[in-house]
């Protein structure tokens, strides 16, 4: 208690505060979306269940590796080095996490662009989807990101309890919006497609990272950012399309 006091007074302390939930927010968008896609695929009873047990999850994992902040620390260590680059736990972690993504997003992308022959068999998968599988996905996922997370907060701050503060705001705030985001995708076939490209380019960038290309997140943000503003104007032309009046042909 003494300590959240001095904290509480020290405007450092306040500043990493924000920015560690700012982070967390941010990242937490990458997990959202998957989860959003996934749980979508499930009757529409469980749906919001399984978006708060996968969140749930999440907050589990990160203070969970939160108090384990020493151990992930030395996830970063080389085990062993192949082509010039030491590879971690870490490294292999985002690796296989990031191909898991690509698979994923690729398998989602195909049955939305299943032809019509083949959108039953297409739909009957989908309609086999359990809560264990969707939550077992979530799970794989969460572990990729939360690590990822996890390992940028310590190299903000050495506090824990800002640490924890911000995973705990962060998380409520994507409790707040998961099932608003995943109505919205449900609703928009068109921004399915646009998650599941960016789900795509996060892989990509997971692999890339754990091979030791580092892609600066402000970057893929930043093009992310810009892909949903074009997908919103294109929304707001059909919507003006649909709206106005349609004009006759002259005679």
């Amino acid at each position: 208690m003494e300590e959240l006091l001095v904290l509480a007074g020290d405007p450092y302390a306040w500043a990493a505060l924000v920015t560690l939930v700012v982070m967390e927010v941010v990242l937490g968008i990458d997990n959202l979306i998957f989860i959003s896609i996934l749980t979508n695929k499930l009757p529409q009873e469980q749906q919001s269940n399984a978006r708060r047990i996968g969140i749930g999850l999440a907050v589990i994992l990160r203070l969970g590796l939160l108090s384990g902040v020493a151990y992930v620390a030395q996830l970063t260590a080389p085990l062993f080095s192949l082509f010039g680059h030491g590879f971690s736990w870490r490294d292999l972690i985002l690796i296989a996490g990031g191909l898991f993504l690509i698979y994923k997003a690729t398998s989602e992308i195909h049955d939305q662009v299943t032809p019509d022959a083949d959108h039953a068999a297409a739909a009957n998968a989908a309609a086999q989807a359990t809560m264990m599988g969707v939550i077992g996905q979530i799970l794989i996922l969460d572990l990729v990101f939360s690590l990822d997370s996890i390992i940028t907060a310590v190299g903000m701050t050495d506090d824990m309890p800002i640490m924890i503060i911000a995973v705990l705001v962060a998380v409520g705030l994507m409790l707040l919006a998961a099932d608003p985001l995943a109505r919205f995708i449900g609703n928009n076939p068109t921004i399915v497609m646009l998650a599941l490209g960016f789900l795509l380019m996060i892989g990509a960038t997971l692999i890339a990272d754990g091979m030791g290309a580092h892609v600066p997140k402000g970057y893929i943000y930043a093009a992310m950012a810009f892909s949903a503003l074009i997908e919103a104007l294109n929304m707001l032309a059909r919507r003006a399309q649909r709206k106005r009046p349609l004009r006759k042909r002259p005679r």
